[in-house]
């Protein structure tokens, strides 16, 4: 590739309509410019965002769109004035490309909120006009300052699920925090966010209880992933056992669930903290009048607390339990993602499959 060319030809997979039905899609890239990184990507993740975006069922879908926003590859080109990164290193891409870096937001670390609106990685308008396409493609153009550094000795395949939802439960947990040691944690559902928040919660020496609607998952959330406690919400007796005596809820469930049950499980001045994405949500006051209880919503995270995140897991080895799939298996892979037959997070192996 030269950054001499106006665009290179680029190749992914994208929706075309509502169906959200994949299929081999040839693009064009912008050139690389001054302060761009262009990343030859290996590895992208899929989130439950990828059916919403697809779908038509978050914003106005900008067909034909290219999904894919847990990004991970190797740099291919470095623009003139990038001096973060250089050829061969390996680097993530995660929710969005761009924003202002001049609001109170950006200056604060929370690029994430950035009051002019930050620029996503899929089906949002790029610097250049252009509308932007993520990662379910052969590479990425991406200025450096949204790039980060993943070590050499983490596997690129596991990285990919930290761009989201690594991020997505590890932001809340820092913000209220949920990193000290002994404090206790509810995590609802089990899926690719609720099993990274589990694994943090461990790592960050916590007592972990799983609350999910299925009793088949208790075995694989105290052996498989070392929760200490698993609790079936549907069951009554068991959720009046737990009552008052959580410190903070992660609820990551996207389909809808009534909130009241899991608020009579926080302790006084307790938070549940909503990254899920359930059409709405319904409270009784009560749940939050008495107990000084709260309920506030989070989304990925800031650009420096991302790249502290990845340094964690990679110290810690904490790593995602993924299931590596071919690019020509994704439309079947977002079906069972819709089912949550998925443990814990479909990983497309792009370098491999996408020819």
């Amino acid at each position: 590739m030269s950054s001499e060319n106006a665009t290179e030809e680029c190749l992914g997979w994208a929706a075309r309509d509502v169906s959200g039905v994949l299929s081999p899609f040839n693009f064009k890239r912008r050139a690389v410019g001054e302060d761009d990184v262009s990343i030859k990507i290996t590895h992208c993740g899929i989130c439950y965002a990828d059916v919403l975006y697809t779908r038509s069922k978050f914003g106005e879908p900008r067909y034909p769109l290219v999904p894919g926003h847990e990004i991970v590859g190797v740099v291919e080109e470095v623009g003139s004035n990038v001096d973060g990164f250089k050829v061969g290193d390996h680097v993530g891409v995660g929710t969005y490309v761009n924003s202002c870096r001049d609001c109170e937001n950006c200056n604060g670390g929370l690029e994430v909120h950035c009051t002019k609106g930050r620029v996503g990685t899929i089906n949002s308008i790029d610097v250049d006009g252009t509308i932007t396409k993520g990662g379910y493609s052969s590479f990425i153009v991406v200025h450096e300052k949204y790039c980060f550094k993943i070590p050499e000795s983490y596997p690129l395949a596991l990285a990919a699920p930290l761009l989201c939802a690594g991020i997505t439960v590890y932001t809340p947990m820092m913000r209220h925090k949920m990193n000290q040691p002994g404090k206790s944690l509810g995590v609802i559902g089990l899926g690719g966010l609720g099993h990274m928040a589990v694994k943090f919660g461990k790592a960050f020496g916590l007592n972990v209880t799983v609350l999910s609607t299925k009793a088949s998952k208790k075995e694989e959330a105290l052996d498989l992933l070392g929760a200490d406690n698993f609790v079936v919400s549907s069951d009554e007796q068991q959720m009046t056992a737990l009552a008052n005596s959580l410190d903070f809820i992660i609820d990551t469930a996207s389909g809808d669930h009534p909130i009241d049950p899991y608020m009579s499980l926080l302790r006084t001045g307790g938070v549940l903290v909503l990254v899920g994405f359930p059409s709405e949500i319904k409270l009784h006051p009560i749940s939050l009048l008495m107990g000084m209880k709260s309920i506030s919503g989070s989304a990925t995270g800031g650009l420096k607390q991302t790249q502290e995140m990845i340094d964690l897991c990679a110290t810690q080895e904490i790593f995602p339990k993924v299931e590596v799939i071919q690019i020509q298996y994704v439309n079947e892979a977002l079906e069972r993602l819709i089912k949550g037959d998925v443990k814990y997070r479909f990983v497309i192996d792009i370098e491999n499959s996408l020819k």
